[in-house]
């Protein structure tokens, strides 16, 4: 960066930061490595998913994507210009084990092991996310995550990276998003495999969760000492108003959005209410005795995902969009009120902390915000992107993190999305959300002013704070 240095970075909040603290940026391996059928990898859900005409924006596909596959070692080394000591990424499962079970691809397999290499050389501490939404198009065939089978393939393969990444990986996610997995892949078709079966989505909700637990076992035998966590899109959940009916569709977005998930993890039990929420949709008969306490196998810290909160009320009719499920069906979503980013997603800090806070009342975990960030309409003009917006909304949404630790939040690192420009799922290349831009047809790359500004507030940080080899030891 030429020693650059913006007037913003002396007034950052980095003084409020305990040492140690993680500075992170996180990926996806399907949105950024391309290299689809190099080295024995196999297609995943979202490789077929693709190929299906006019179900991704302009018929675009994750085939080259941002070729980190053959470029890690330029991005790892982005990743100590602008001074991360984290760096969140997913192993692309049907790289490593192509069928989804049976016999390993070592190619695949050595990828991963030279891109932890890298990022050790470099001080920065390796966040291995398993499962990202790329479940090999094998297991699809055989039922995907409507087959219990699928938790324990999972299992099977987090063993196996596990065995090879342990040594040096500081922190595993299990899943990330499982609400996207279920609801979005299984429930309205919107993601791969592109099912639209709100029944089946329970089932996904619950065999994911099997595999979490089971996977948490797996990496526990394979490389004891390891810290676990999952990557869950926990949300600020508002109604519209002090109405009963409003409160009661609040409650039940809630239920689907956050406690279906974080109560089985870290209560060993789904809601009672959403239990009954959803009666008419599922008679929840997959779920065996010693699921939930499997699925509750005890974990290190709880990774938040946060974009944005949710407005809701009660509707007069079914509700259509995001929700399109019967146990929502008299749910309304209203738009918060606020700027928006180029996704349309409001900006609002404040539901960050209000999250963060609720976590931390409710379930008393310390936590890692494992995403946060903002698409916008960038320009490369003369060489730089002068993303103004996404740099406020970084710097909104770390000035949050202060609020939630000064009430008491366990926070131990933040982790903006993304680190590079890159594949953004069924729309394509048509929103970025890195803070370095993406030449596409070069793959140039060229850190942002909000990459910049990042820098800045990591070396400020690290000035004002002593030294301390891991956060988690506070």
């Amino acid at each position: 960066m030429n020693g650059e240095r913006s007037p913003a970075a002396a007034a950052g909040p980095a003084e409020h930061f305990p040492a140690g603290f993680w500075w992170g940026a996180a990926t996806a391996a399907y949105q950024i490595e391309g290299a689809v059928a190099d080295d024995g990898r196999t297609p995943s859900i979202w490789d077929t998913f693709c190929a299906r005409p006019g179900i991704v924006a302009d018929g675009h596909t994750g085939e080259r994507a941002a070729e980190h596959y053959h470029r890690y070692a330029d991005d790892v080394a982005l990743m100590a210009e602008i001074g991360l000591n984290a760096y969140r990424f997913s192993v692309s499962w049907p790289r490593v084990v192509a069928d989804g079970t049976g016999p390993v691809t070592e190619a695949g397999l050595a990828f991963y092991d030279r891109l932890v290499d890298a990022l050790c050389d470099r001080g920065i501490m390796p966040v291995a996310t398993l499962y990202h939404w790329d479940l090999p198009q094998a297991l699809e065939d055989r039922g995907g995550w409507l087959e219990r089978d699928t938790a324990s393939r999972f299992a099977e393969y987090a063993e196996v990276v596990a065995n090879r990444l342990g040594d040096r990986v500081g922190l595993w996610c299990t899943l990330n998003e499982p609400w996207c997995s279920a609801f979005l892949g299984y429930g309205s078709g919107a993601h791969a495999p592109g099912r639209a079966d709100g029944a089946a989505a329970f089932e996904a909700v619950h065999h994911l969760l099997l595999g979490h637990g089971l996977a948490t076992q797996a990496i526990r035998a394979a490389a004891p000492g390891s810290r676990v966590s999952a990557a869950l899109n926990q949300g600020a959940v508002r109604p519209v108003s002090g109405d009963p009916a409003d409160l009661d569709a609040a409650r039940r977005i809630d239920g689907l959005l956050n406690r279906i998930f974080a109560d089985p993890i870290l209560r060993c039990a789904y809601p009672l209410d959403v239990l009954g929420d959803t009666a008419g949709v599922t008679d929840w008969r997959f779920v065996r005795d010693d699921d939930l306490k499997v699925i509750g196998t005890p974990i290190d810290l709880l990774g938040v995902n946060y974009y944005q909160p949710d407005l809701v009320g009660a509707a007069a009719e079914p509700a259509t969009g995001s929700w399109p499920f019967p146990s929502a069906e008299r749910v309304a979503f209203h738009k918060p009120p606020g700027p928006v980013t180029a996704m349309d997603w409001t900006v609002d800090p404040s539901g960050l902390t209000e999250m963060l806070v609720r976590v931390t009342r409710e379930y008393d975990i310390p936590i890692v915000v494992t995403e946060n960030g903002a698409a916008y309409a960038d320009d490369l003009v003369d060489g730089r992107v002068h993303d103004i917006e996404r740099t406020s909304y970084l710097q909104a949404h770390v000035s949050a993190l202060t609020e939630a630790m000064a009430a008491g939040v366990d926070l131990r690192g933040y982790f903006v999305w993304s680190l590079l420009d890159n594949f953004e799922w069924a729309l394509g290349y048509g929103k970025r959300f890195g803070i370095v831009h993406v030449d596409y047809a070069t793959q140039q790359r060229v850190l942002k002013d909000s990459a910049r500004w990042y820098a800045n507030l990591i070396a400020h940080h690290q000035a004002v704070t002593r030294p301390a080899d891991d956060a988690s030891a506070r």
